[in-house]
């Protein structure tokens, strides 16, 4: 490696140990120091912060969720070295903490997405209905730049749905993709060697072309998830079904055709949602805080492992014949 990757290795480890040392002192101040409230112990070990970003009555708040990038599970919770901008268990747990504080009076759900998984877009949205259910808080949507796919099934869980003329939205449909690399391990003199206990069991294998008979079988997936998508839409913004199809085959629209197309409410950017809530619900003089997931070195670290990336067409082979992904259904329109 390079002396920049050296460098950037080093920051990367540097930062790893602070973590470590900051959860240690925290698990022993939480057995001794028993002079510590429950409340600030509870913060320290928060995915997430309280940030404020318009002052306020804090006894009547309305609270800011971001969903920044794919929406999908990693798996990594939020771990240090975490290179996502968007972490869903922390994200499931502002929901949660938005419907547990009694002084948020309603919640803006700020998107900004391409979509992402199947299954983590029907649980923020299940979630969503749910808080709304048992608490009636308001929720509106501030589309971003893009809103689409499952950015767009998440954000049909409000009230009142906002975008501004240039955002990026719709694209209801469902994807499910797979790298076909046989021609590739050909080249490099790679054999896929496969032992199965039934003819389904590998299917969508990179290495080799899917039978019809595959093909069937997962379109069955996808058209299942594709009527759910068309539910969801048809729902929560009040329109027939039959409507909601002949929009949702796949394209994108701007702001301007999705207002005429009743796919949002109105224009406006995250300050116009805002005056929007206090103005229709009550909220004059509301505190506006925004959940932040981000721990301060995230940043730093995801600069970092940029750099130790490889670019070599040889490794990235190798990268992906190590560490097979499996095939996702996804409300997905780019990442």
């Amino acid at each position: 490696m390079n002396r920049k990757r050296w460098v950037a290795l080093a920051i990367a480890a540097v930062l790893f140990i602070i973590s470590v040392l900051v959860q240690a002192v925290s698990a022993l101040l939480s057995d001794k120091a028993g002079g510590w409230s429950e409340k600030w112990m509870a913060l320290m070990d928060s995915p997430f912060s309280e940030e404020v970003i318009a002052d306020g009555n804090p006894t009547k708040k309305i609270a800011v969720l971001e969903v920044d990038g794919v929406i999908q599970d990693s798996g990594e919770g939020g771990t240090v070295l975490s290179s996502s901008s968007y972490n869903h268990q922390a994200f499931l747990q502002m929901i949660q903490q938005a419907q547990e504080d009694h002084d948020v009076k309603a919640i803006i759900l700020h998107i900004n997405s391409p979509g992402g998984g199947v299954m983590e877009s029907a649980e923020i949205h299940d979630q969503l209905l749910k808080l709304k259910k048992k608490t009636n808080k308001p929720i509106y949507v501030s589309m971003g730049a893009m809103a689409a796919s499952g950015g767009y099934y998440i954000a049909t869980a409000g009230d009142k749905i906002f975008a501004s003329p240039e955002t990026i939205t719709g694209s209801i449909g469902v994807i499910m993709q797979s790298v076909n690399y046989e021609k590739l391990a050909k080249k490099y003199g790679v054999e896929w060697v496969t032992i199965k206990s039934g003819p389904y069991k590998d299917i969508m294998n990179p290495a080799r072309p899917m039978t019809e008979a595959e093909r069937t079988l997962l379109q069955r997936l996808i058209n299942n998830s594709y009527e759910q998508f068309v539910n969801v839409v048809a729902s929560g913004r009040k329109m027939p079904k039959d409507v909601v199809r002949r929009l949702a085959d796949g394209r994108i629209y701007d702001g301007r055709q999705a207002k005429s197309l009743r796919l949002i409410d109105e224009f406006g950017y995250l300050d116009d949602v805002i005056e929007a809530l206090k103005k229709e619900h009550h909220l004059k003089g509301a505190q506006v805080v925004k959940y932040v997931s981000d721990k301060p070195w995230s940043s730093l670290l995801r600069a970092a492992t940029t750099q130790l990336k490889p670019t070599d067409e040889t490794v990235l082979f190798i990268r992906q014949l190590a560490h097979p992904s499996s095939p996702r259904l996804m409300y997905l329109y780019a990442e």
